[in-house]
């Protein structure tokens, strides 16, 4: 199915507001359940219908330009920074493709919440971060718009220690204006922080408190085909 220029910059301007820490409140965060009704087809006609919506992903990538900040963190711990599977660095950026995925923008208006809700789905990629013999892989990422997150599952040598676990805040205060190239759109700006749980974990992995949750990684450049 394909999906029009136009279609698709109806869902990325969403996504330029969904990024920003403001747009989803804790109070937000959970799509409104549909009232009660008395068969299923009254409970289906009070389910909104997307304004807009791609239903299938298919690319192109997530790059995120790593920060000189972020840099000096990783020389000041002794880690060194590494691709897993198909990621890339390039130019200063790390580079996962996006690998499937889905994206509903609904009426911001309506009292339907989160009002952008979907996926963007990395599989098979990710970085390493290695001190002496220990190495922890952060790998197969999945963005939630409705709630400015990225997952990913976290392995320890090799070992997985967790799956989907929430590695990344995006903040989308310093997002720029949706950019059309072609047959893609690009969304580049948002602010890529270290999650209060991540922090933990690589804190306990490495044996050190100095990964503070709220450090800056980079900023994201999401790039997607528009049909």
């Amino acid at each position: 199915m394909r999906t029009s220029l136009k279609t698709f910059l109806g869902v990325a301007a969403a996504g330029s507001l969904m990024f920003s820490l403001a747009a989803c409140s804790p109070a937000e965060s959970t799509a409104t359940a549909a009232p009660a009704a008395s068969s299923s087809s009254s409970a289906a006609a009070e389910m909104p219908k997307p304004l807009a919506s791609i239903p299938a992903l298919t690319g192109v990538s997530t790059a995120v330009k790593l920060d000189a900040s972020f840099a000096a963190a990783l020389e000041t711990l002794k880690l060194t920074p590494g691709t897993v599977g198909t990621a890339e660095l390039t130019d200063g950026s790390l580079v996962f493709p996006i690998t499937g995925g889905k994206v509903d923008y609904y009426d911001p208006a309506k009292d339907y919440r989160p009002y952008v809700q979907g996926l963007i789905s990395h599989a098979g990629s990710g970085f390493s971060l290695t001190a002496g013999e220990t190495t922890v892989d952060l790998t197969n990422f999945t963005i939630d718009p409705g709630t400015s997150k990225l997952y990913g599952d976290v392995a320890v040598n090799g070992t997985t220690a967790v799956k989907q676990a929430y590695i990344f805040n995006l903040d989308g205060s310093t997002l720029k204006p949706l950019q059309a190239a072609g047959d893609t759109a690009v969304l580049e700006g948002t602010r890529v922080l270290i999650s209060d749980t991540a922090a933990g974990l690589l804190n306990k992995t490495f044996n050190t408190d100095a990964v503070k949750a709220d450090m800056l990684v980079g900023i994201a450049k999401i790039t997607v085909n528009t049909k």
